[in-house]
Parts: structure tokens; C-alpha cells; sequence
């Protein structure tokens, strides 16, 4: 069964405690939590004192993963703050593999995220050292994006590389993630599923969660 992480960039913000509280109750396995500084991508989402608050009611690991530039700079900032696995994007860090060292020396998990357009063959050097691959599947920055459809196939690239580079890391789709394209992504090789609107518009999301999670 797939890994469940309901991206809380959907939840409703007046009532994060609520929503936190929904995912602690649900099938779901870590809370994904998308960092945006307004300048890797065109948006602003969450910054420390949100993430503290919401580790204060999680009890689901806080998968954190951030859109910034020049991430190596918040590493130990983050680690207080309450991540679990920290994911950073290959295109946003110049010495990458030291930033991967330096997560993993703060007792988190190490994460590195690549956006559509990047080429899976730019994880060969360090596919081995880390713990979690996030492909994005649209173009990160917003919510509630379309599903790109090349994700199938990349999933299928970055799950032979593994394989070749007999690397452990698990593959994280992120992005427009539904019960339509869910078990496509899951046969192809994704083992964690990130979805935000699709949990947190539906009527019944815990219902949702546990759809996902079924799913083999």
C-alpha cells in the first residue's frame, strides 16, 4: 500500500488544528507541508511559527518540503521547528549532496525534489544518499494545478534508477495526485502520494484517505 501525506496547503487555515486533527484520526502516514518563499516559486506559503504549531498537534511525521532558494540556510531552523523528512529542490542547491549530509546529521530524513522539466538522469550522483525523491507533477507554486501526464513515465525512469544505483529512497508524487491517475502513479513505482484539493474539497476526506491508501 502506497504511503498517504495530505499536502496541508489545502486545509482550511482558520481551522488548521481541526484539519491536523482529521489527518492524526485518518489512514493518512505523514503530514506534507510545502514551504514557498515568493521566490523559487511565485507564491508564500508557511514560515516556522506555522510548522511549530502544527507539529504541537500532529501525530503524524511532518514531511516538510521546500521551495526555496538557498534552503541550506534554514536546515537547523526547520529541524527545531518540527520536520521529520526535509526535502529540497536539486535546482535550488549549488552543493546539493552537502546539503543532503547536513539534514541527515540533524536526525532528519533527507528528501530531494525536482521539478517537471528536470531530468531524472540529474539524480544518478546522489540517488544512493537519500531517503525520498518528490517529483513534482505540475509546476510547484499552487495548489489545484492539472496533472501533468509525462509523470508516468518519469516515475518509471527515476524507478529504474533506483534500482541501478540500488538506492532505497522512496518516490513521492506531488501534485494533482487523484483516485483517477493515484493507481497509474502507484503501479509505475510511486510509493507516497501527496494530495491536497483532492482531500480537503471532498465532503468526507478522511473517506478519501483511506481510498488512497487501499489502493495497490
Amino acid at each position: 500500500m502506497p504511503l498517504i501525506a495530505p499536502s496541508i496547503l489545502a486545509a482550511d487555515f482558520a481551522n488548521l488544528q481541526a484539519d491536523v486533527s482529521m489527518i492524526n484520526s485518518s489512514d493518512a502516514d505523514w503530514i506534507h507541508v510545502d514551504v514557498m518563499d515568493g521566490v523559487f516559486v511565485p507564491n508564500i506559503s508557511f514560515g516556522m511559527p506555522v510548522i511549530k504549531a502544527i507539529k504541537n498537534h500532529a501525530q503524524k511525521p511532518l514531511d516538510v518540503h521546500l521551495m526555496i532558494v538557498q534552503p541550506e540556510r534554514y536546515l537547523q531552523a526547520f529541524k527545531e521547528a518540527g520536520a521529520d523528512i526535509l526535502t529540497v529542490h536539486l535546482e535550488a542547491s549549488t552543493h546539493l549532496h552537502r546539503t543532503i549530509q547536513e539534514i541527515k546529521a540533524l536526525g532528519m530524513q533527507a528528501g530531494v525534489a525536482i521539478n517537471p522539466h528536470t531530468s531524472i538522469s540529474l539524480l544518478k550522483d546522489i540517488a544512493a544518499d537519500i531517503d525520498l525523491i518528490c517529483l513534482m507533477s505540475v509546476n510547484p507554486g499552487f495548489g489545484g494545478q492539472k496533472f501533468i501526464e509525462n509523470t508516468y513515465t518519469k516515475t518509471m525512469e527515476l524507478a529504474a534508477l533506483l534500482k541501478a544505483t540500488n538506492s532505497r529512497a522512496k518516490i513521492e508524487i506531488d501534485g494533482g495526485v487523484n483516485q483517477a491517475n493515484a493507481p497509474k502513479l502507484i503501479t509505475a513505482g510511486a510509493d507516497v502520494l501527496v494530495a491536497g484539493n483532492f482531500v480537503f474539497t471532498a465532503p468526507k476526506p478522511k473517506e478519501v484517505i483511506q481510498q488512497l491508501k487501499s489502493l495497490t
